[in-house]
């Protein structure tokens, strides 16, 4: 017996004008006015900065300005290397890149809400017929399962910086919830052609990080026709076109790579070597990193999406059980059989475990629900309290505690009132605290009304840090200064520069101050930049050939946000 009794009043679909300004607050907030940070942001953008002004060689070749980078595969590059070109003249190089970003946004959404609409409408979705009717129309309870489904997305934790930076990691997590879309697509119709599309999205993962992740979502594709139960022949017949299809489209760069062989490597072999580094036998590190950190990663989906399989234990070939429930097992084989768990790992779970959240919002008790919500009034109210606190105290010193705090992350740092950021600020408060009492004065009782304040109020502390500490976090994060500071010190006709430093650093500075740095293949420079901390001895850091009285230091900086990284610049005196 379905676990599910609904009247139609629950069925309320959520206006699209608000789902659409959901996802417009909640994307743009950091890709605007935000600089690339000191992480893989930085880094993702050198390599689309290094398409962009390069040679044909730097898009087979992925590299930031000379600092190969061929490991995880080139699509999230190219789309932004192509924004950079289209759009760079009018938004400047960092935010026409992340005009891929936004759409890969708008990707994984639109595929995870199809997902959940196709599943929602089936026939063995549907709750139980009412004695005297008025139970929801199939579509009627697709559209709000959906709509559910995006709301959770958009509250979970793990996905909010992720999805800001412009990374792999972003767009692979959107190709997952379309590659579970075309699974549940297949699984409703089997066919060729739904195979194949299937191998279309499988051939996108492909190009974003390895192949690692598609065989394992493959596999789960698998699995779900073992479950319902679908001819085996055909199956594998399936399987083997989606394979095909894969493997074509992940062709189409390695295949020129391999044979115009860019500034003389071979991206198979490297790419090859970084993917069998991404498993290992599982360990109690990749098992204590899932529950540590998966916690608060899947928050609020996972007390959802695990009640939900209880709530359905019965109903075991339900397709919106099935189809979800295999690729969370599988996602979370890959996070156990990686020898260093990341969190780009998880990211693969976000969109099945919200897909089966929204139908474990279908059983939930009332009691469950209010405490819920009551719980993201007063968490979320009690953090957007304490950023406005802190933004007071920094401008003005009072209270000279919370000032103290504040300023000390960013040393050197003079705060500045910016109206504008200010306004949108205030207007996103104002904004929440409608929404809050909307929901309490109003009790609705559509089944969206559990995560509608979740993810509200993560959007909220998302505005809030990307308007009022925007310039801190850039104070802290960011190498342009550093970068300045180099440039000038460079000697008129000074030829390449040899460097230690990281990608993220590289990129940076690459990007603000053009610093000629050596290029792939290697050559003699006379210029040595030095990246070290004043915490570690020269000769355990500084490589031997880059010591010596052959080199003379022309300047010595770090950022004022860092007391412990350095960077030092040299000439070569022989």
């Amino acid at each position: 017996m379905k676990p599910v009794r609904l009247p139609a009043a629950a069925t309320l679909a959520l206006p699209r004008w608000a789902l659409f300004a959901l996802g417009l607050l909640y994307i743009l907030p950091g890709l605007i006015g935000r600089e690339p940070w000191k992480n893989d942001d930085a880094a993702s953008f050198g390599i689309m900065w290094t398409m962009a002004h390069g040679s044909w060689q730097d898009w087979l070749w992925p590299n930031i300005a000379g600092l190969s980078m061929p490991e995880e595969g080139p699509l999230a590059f190219w789309l932004g290397a192509l924004g950079i070109k289209i759009f760079g003249p009018l938004l400047g190089d960092v935010l026409a890149a992340r005009v891929a970003t936004i759409a890969i946004f708008l990707l994984g959404v639109l595929s995870l809400w199809y997902a959940t609409f196709n599943l929602g409408r089936r026939q063995d979705a549907q709750p139980l017929r009412l004695a005297f009717g008025g139970q929801p129309e199939p579509n009627d309870f697709g559209r709000t399962l959906a709509d559910a489904a995006v709301l959770i997305y958009l509250g979970c934790l793990g996905l909010l910086l992720h999805s800001h930076e412009t990374t792999s990691e972003a767009l692979q997590v959107s190709l997952v919830a379309l590659l579970l879309y075309r699974t549940v697509r297949y699984a409703e119709a089997p066919s060729l052609r739904n195979a194949a599309l299937s191998g279309l999205a499988v051939g996108l993962l492909t190009l974003t990080r390895g192949w690692i992740t598609p065989v394992f979502l493959m596999l789960a594709l698998f699995a779900c026709t073992r479950w319902l139960d679908q001819p085996a022949i055909r199956a594998v017949r399936d399987l083997a076109v989606t394979l095909v299809v894969g493997a074509a489209v992940t062709a189409v760069w390695l295949l020129p790579a391999q044979l115009l062989q860019p500034y003389g490597q071979q991206p198979l072999l490297a790419w090859l070597g970084w993917n069998l580094l991404q498993l290992d036998l599982p360990s109690m590190l990749s098992v204590k990193f899932f529950l540590r950190v998966g916690t608060w990663f899947y928050w609020p989906a996972w007390p959802f999406a695990g009640w939900a399989v209880w709530a359905w234990r019965r109903q075991r070939r339900a397709l919106h059980i099935v189809v979800p429930l295999a690729f969370v097992t599988m996602g979370m084989l890959l996070t156990l059989f990686h020898p260093l768990p990341e969190q780009s790992q998880l990211l693969v779970l976000l969109p099945p475990l919200a897909i089966m959240a929204a139908f474990g919002l279908l059983t939930m008790k009332r009691g469950a629900i209010n405490a819920i919500d009551w719980f993201s009034v007063m968490a979320l109210t009690l953090c957007a309290a304490v950023i406005w606190i802190f933004w007071f105290a920094k401008l003005t010193g009072w209270p000279a505690k919370a000032a103290k705090n504040a300023l000390k992350l960013v040393p050197g740092f003079t705060p500045e009132l910016g109206w504008m950021a200010l306004l949108v600020a205030l207007a996103a408060t104002a904004g929440w605290f409608a929404l809050v009492l909307w929901r309490i004065s109003r009790q609705p009782a559509v089944l969206w009304r559990a995560v509608v304040l979740s993810s509200g109020g993560l959007i909220l502390i998302w505005i809030l840090l990307m308007t009022l500490f925007l310039p801190d976090v850039n104070y802290s994060k960011s190498y342009a200064t550093v970068a300045r500071q180099i440039a000038q010190k460079i000697p008129a006709g000074a030829g390449c520069i040899a460097t230690n430093v990281g990608p993220a650093q590289r990129a940076s500075f690459a990007y603000y101050a053009a610093l000629p740095f050596e290029g792939v293949q290697g050559q003699r420079c006379d210029l040595l930049l030095l990246q070290d901390s004043i915490r570690v001895k020269d000769e355990h850091e500084i490589l031997p050939q880059y010591r010596g009285k052959q080199w003379q230091l022309l300047w010595e900086g770090r950022r004022a946000a860092d007391r412990e990284e350095r960077f030092r610049l040299y000439r070569r005196a022989d």
